[in-house]
């Protein structure tokens, strides 16, 4: 990784499934997030995702692209145009900065209205070291052979 380079885009429907889900499971029971006509009521067009789910999206974006090792130091998001029912939300991201095995990548996240989601986030990538063939294996030399007496 170094900086400037850019993550390919990651495009997610927006459902309403995916909007009361994330709301459930990060225990946001807000009507907005599951009920459109309260929702309307209070002068949305219809109910829109909460923070925490797009928190979780844009580091499953983050961790999806650098792998299994990646470990998300921080995450700086700041919400703008609402994610609504139909619509899609394409992420983006540019690496920023690179220091050791940490990087910062600038991340965006584009709907139909205008952007959902912008900021930075720092995730430092560990390489797993590679075990040499047979080692680790938990044998010492001569185990397994049967010992016969005469």
């Amino acid at each position: 990784m170094k900086s400037g380079d850019e993550l390919p885009p990651l495009t997610i429907p927006i459902t309403r499934t995916l909007i009361v889900a994330g709301a459930i499971a990060s225990r946001d029971y807000q009507d907005v997030h599951h009920d459109a006509e309260l929702a309307r009521e209070k002068g949305s067009p219809d109910i829109f995702m909460n923070i925490l789910t797009t928190n979780g999206l844009v580091g499953r974006y983050i961790t999806d692209h650098f792998g299994p090792s990646a470990v998300l130091r921080r995450v700086a998001i700041r919400l703008g145009a609402p994610n609504y029912p139909g619509d899609t939300m394409t992420l983006s991201g540019t690496v920023t900065e690179v220091e050791g095995d940490t990087a910062q990548v600038r991340v965006v996240g584009a709907n139909g209205i205008g952007h959902h989601v912008t900021g930075t986030v720092t995730v430092t990538v560990t390489v797993p070291v590679p075990v040499p063939e047979g080692a680790g294996a938990g044998r010492s030399e001569g185990a397994g052979r049967e010992e016969t007496g005469s």
